[in-house]
C-alpha cells in the first residue's frame, strides 16, 4: 500500500510521518501530483494559516488536484479547516469539499483559552475511522473550529460544541491530531489505512 503526504506551506508533518512509521508505513512526501494521484490513500495534515497554506496549494495546482482524489484522504487540523469553503482566518476562500465555514475561537469566559490546546472527549462518532473512539480524549491545538453541520462525524465541546471530525465521500478530516492522540489516534489512523 502507497501513502502519500501532500507536502506544502504547512508545519507539524513530522510527526504524522512518525506516526505512520510506527504503524509499519513508510510515506511519501510529496507536492507531485502524480505522485499523490497514484498513492493508495493520501494524508492531508498541518498547522499554518490559511491564506499562506492556499496560496502556496494554488501556486502549485494542488487544490485542484486535491479536489479531483477518488481515493481516501485524510485532511488533519488545518487540512480539516481547508478543505471547507471559507475561513474567517485572513477571509481565505478555501477548497470547498464541506460546504461549511471556518470560524474564530471566541472565548466566552476567563478560563476558555484560545488557542485550544489540549485533550477533550469526542461523541457522536459516525465515521468507520472513529471506530472505537466514540468517548475517548484526543488532541486538539487550533484557534478556529467548523461549526457543526451536515458533515460532522463527530464533535466537541469547547466554548461551544464544534466539528471534531467531517466526512464526505472519500474525504474524511479531524480538527484534532490523531498522531498526537496516543493510543485512540494509532487507532484511527490504523482505521483509515484499512479503508478499502
Amino acid at each position: 500500500m502507497s501513502v502519500a503526504i501532500v507536502k506544502y506551506n504547512a508545519g507539524n508533518i513530522f510527526s504524522v510521518i512518525c506516526a505512520l512509521q510506527r504503524l509499519g508505513v513508510e510515506p511519501l512526501l510529496t507536492d507531485d501530483p502524480a505522485e499523490l494521484t497514484r498513492a493508495d490513500k493520501v494524508l492531508f495534515p498541518g498547522q499554518g494559516e490559511a491564506a499562506n497554506v492556499m496560496a502556496y496549494l494554488r501556486e502549485r495546482g494542488l487544490d485542484a488536484m486535491i479536489l479531483s482524489l477518488k481515493q481516501p484522504v485524510l485532511g488533519i487540523c488545518i487540512g480539516q479547516q481547508l478543505l471547507c469553503k471559507h475561513s474567517e482566518e485572513g477571509d481565505t476562500d478555501c477548497l470547498g469539499v464541506f460546504d461549511a465555514p471556518v470560524l474564530r475561537l471566541q472565548p466566552q469566559r476567563h478560563e476558555q483559552k484560545v488557542p485550544h490546546m489540549g485533550w477533550n472527549e469526542i461523541s457522536g462518532c459516525q465515521d468507520p475511522i472513529l471506530r472505537e473512539a466514540e468517548g475517548e480524549f484526543v488532541y486538539f491545538v487550533h484557534s478556529y473550529y467548523v461549526p457543526l453541520c451536515q458533515w460532522t462525524t463527530a464533535t466537541t465541546d469547547y466554548v461551544q460544541p464544534f466539528s471534531a471530525a467531517l466526512r464526505r465521500d472519500n474525504f474524511h478530516a479531524t480538527q484534532f491530531h490523531p498522531e498526537k492522540s496516543g493510543g485512540v489516534g494509532e487507532k484511527i489512523l490504523k482505521n483509515f489505512l484499512s479503508i478499502a
